[in-house]
């Protein structure tokens, strides 16, 4: 033992986790790490506060400390579809987030529907999660979101889309993010540019369309929100809606897709048509999941990044587990723009091209 650490006397009863952490010379929230297991401790660390634990004879009574917490140490995490290449790093990024804080995670998935959503959240409440992180379906409320908030229900944190400004809420700076790609599509020297994708009735879907109205403004670039198509947040549904929208004749030079998800069937609708995306239209999106740089050709996107929204989302649940009674918080994540050919390629039309 270092002479200047302080000694402990193992007491005649049960030793402490106070006197655990002052035998090994750390804190007590460090040694609580390591009884949780927390991935942020150290090696050295872990073994010197298992060594005291040893020493001292400390036995860690979990049942007697949830007890004491009122906590059962999980955390519920409802949201509309893993199959959405952004959502699924969106919960691998939750999952290692609250590990490292030791909670476990349990999953839902709505497919968008809030009934169904409502379904997953009862169950959550039932097995007493301590905190619910919530990607709303669409159509959800206040009144139907089920026991969450209030004097009784656990803590909710929005992610990525917002129902309510009475509950935390933390995602990507979507205003932000359309205008950034409005000014980029606005500098190619494009005249017009459609939305396509996104859910109708979707905080996410209104605040680009805002931010790409606004980004659009004082352009050359015709930009119409009625003209803006929804769709589920897939790319069979991107496909089909385009498909639509082609055949009433409507081909802008410029398609911005809601998500990577959607652009992926906007990709495939245009190459049936003989259209080229980077040549015959500019194509952007939103997100920039990791098949967004492996598109043929690599897909212009926005970065929202799911894993920092993840992480403050994270911080905020747990921060309202200590104090119920703070102010609802919003945090924005500010987006990235990444250019790549599908918009770099692009160059305007010229009389008599097809």
């Amino acid at each position: 033992m270092n002479k200047d650490q302080p000694k402990v006397v193992p007491t005649m009863g049960r030793a402490t986790l106070n006197e655990v952490s002052a035998h090994a010379g750390v804190s007590r929230s460090t040694a609580s790490l390591v009884l949780r297991g927390s991935t942020r401790i150290s090696e050295a660390t872990r073994l010197r506060v298992e060594q005291s634990m040893a020493e001292l004879g400390y036995v860690y009574n979990r049942q007697a400390a949830n007890m004491r917490q009122s906590r059962s140490m999980t955390i519920g995490v409802v949201e509309t579809d893993i199959r959405n290449p952004y959502f699924a790093e969106l919960t691998m990024a939750l999952e290692e987030a609250v590990h490292d804080a030791g909670y476990t995670l349990f999953i839902g998935y709505s497919r968008d529907r809030h009934e169904r959503q409502r379904e997953q959240i009862e169950a959550m409440v039932q097995r007493q999660v301590d905190g619910i992180m919530l990607l709303p379906a669409i159509g959800t409320t206040a009144e139907n979101v089920g026991p969450v908030g209030g004097l009784y229900g656990p803590p909710l944190v929005q992610i990525s889309r917002y129902f309510s400004r009475d509950f935390d809420y933390v995602g990507a700076d979507n205003n932000q993010a359309a205008s950034l790609v409005a000014r980029h599509v606005a500098s190619l020297g494009c005249t017009s540019a459609i939305l396509v994708g996104g859910p109708d009735g979707s905080s996410a879907r209104r605040e680009r369309l805002e931010g790409l109205t606004r980004g659009f403004a004082h352009t050359n670039i015709h930009f119409d929100p009625a003209e803006s198509v929804t769709t589920l947040n897939n790319a069979d549904d991107g496909a089909r809606r385009l498909a639509d929208a082609l055949d009433r004749g409507m081909l802008p030079e410029a398609i911005i897709a809601y998500s990577d998800a959607i652009a992926q069937g906007i990709y495939g609708e245009l190459l049936r048509r003989n259209l080229q995306p980077g040549v015959s239209v500019a194509v952007a999106s939103f997100d920039d999941v990791p098949l967004a740089s492996l598109q043929i050709p690599p897909l212009t996107s926005v970065a929202t990044h799911a894993v920092e929204v993840a992480n403050a989302a994270s911080r905020l649940l747990l921060a309202r587990l200590e104090d119920p009674t703070s102010q609802p918080q919003s945090v924005l994540i500010e987006p990235t723009l990444k250019v790549r050919a599908s918009t770099a390629l692009w160059r305007p039309r010229t009389l008599g091209a097809s």
